[in-house]
């Protein structure tokens, strides 16, 4: 099983008994379609650092990951929209259920990280995500600074896909590690790439050399 089907399926396992039906399908449609790059990046971390490490042991940090950034990206989209000021009836009960999706996946995915060293950077990215909104809200934000926000995002996410994959093998990120999760970020520019593109093909590698040079200089 690649990457990106092992962070999808197990996120998707996470919300497997999710009620009612109707929610827990709303839930599983999104998954399916999601680019996974926030959990494939923490596969990927661990494995890197520990390449005989189970990844079937890592799957559920992925999944905290992934579901956690999934819940703040739709919730960004709903803000953006504002259904509620223009949207008829119907589509109003529509946004009802995508801010209730974004509440599970996030709750779901708190619970997931809850136990793991990677809890407490979880909680940061809700609130910082929760500070850019109120910010780029502001009448004085232009949209340039809105945008920059918004980006906030997936750069938060990826760091915490490297906190949660580092800390699965039993480390912490050196600062080198998080500043190259955060130039992954930038390559995106604000939008994760499909599935099968999930990452360039030397990320192993670098996150690998990144944790044997930091390992290098706290020895000498």
């Amino acid at each position: 099983m690649d990457d990106a089907a092992r962070a999808r399926d197990a996120a998707r396992e996470a919300l497997a008994d999710v009620e009612p039906e109707q929610l827990r399908e709303a839930l599983d449609s999104r998954l399916v379609d999601a680019a996974v790059t926030p959990g494939v990046l923490a596969l990927v971390t661990a494995r890197a650092l520990k390449p005989e490490v189970d990844l079937a042991g890592v799957a559920g940090r992925a999944a905290g990951v992934q579901l956690i950034y999934e819940g703040l990206r739709l919730t960004r989209t709903v803000a953006r929209e504002e259904p509620w000021v223009t949207a008829p009836t119907a589509a109003d009960i529509d946004a009802d259920m995508d801010v209730l999706a974004a509440d599970v996946l996030v709750s779901r995915g708190f619970s997931l990280l809850a136990c793991t060293d990677a809890a407490r950077p979880a909680v940061d990215v809700v609130r910082a995500f929760g500070r850019d909104q109120t910010l780029r809200d502001r009448e004085d934000a232009d949209a340039e600074t809105a945008a920059g926000l918004d980006r906030n995002l997936e750069v938060d996410a990826l760091e915490l896909a490297v906190v949660a994959g580092t800390t699965a093998v039993g480390g912490d990120p050196p600062g080198e590690l998080l500043a190259y999760a955060r130039d992954l970020a930038a390559d995106c520019d604000g939008e994760f790439p499909p599935a099968g593109r999930a990452l360039p093909e030397a990320t192993a590698d670098r996150i690998a050399d990144i944790s044997d040079r930091a390992v290098g200089a706290t020895d000498s």
